[in-house]
């Protein structure tokens, strides 16, 4: 059976919370940062979050789409927003964003 995208999001949690007990020095720290950069201000969470899911398409970062991508679906993105997102990172990373943009599409119907 091929692993899904929910299956890698299961995953990534896995190996986030390994890193915590690995190294807390560093990830409470960490974590306090994406708390801090995420929360509802001048832009919402769901907009700041299709923003880290675009950016992590344009650095092909394909753990990182799936758990930014979560989190956008979680903070009340549709699917035309994470489509709008997906064609951001398409016109700011070029052919490499296609493919990755693919990859996000797949995500979506994974997770949706």
């Amino acid at each position: 059976m091929t692993a899904t995208y929910k299956d890698n999001a299961t995953s990534i949690d896995k190996r986030v919370g390994a890193l915590f007990k690995a190294a807390p020095s560093v990830m409470t720290p960490y974590s306090q940062l994406v708390k801090a950069a995420s929360a509802d201000s001048v832009l919402d969470s769901k907009t700041k979050e299709l923003m880290a899911f675009s950016i992590s398409i344009a650095i092909r970062c394909e753990d990182c789409i799936v758990f930014h991508l979560r989190a956008a679906l979680n903070h009340g993105a549709s699917q035309d927003e994470v489509i709008e997102a997906i064609s951001v990172a398409i016109e700011m990373g070029g052919g490499p964003s296609v493919v990755y943009g693919g990859r996000a599409l797949k995500a979506l119907e994974d997770l949706a």
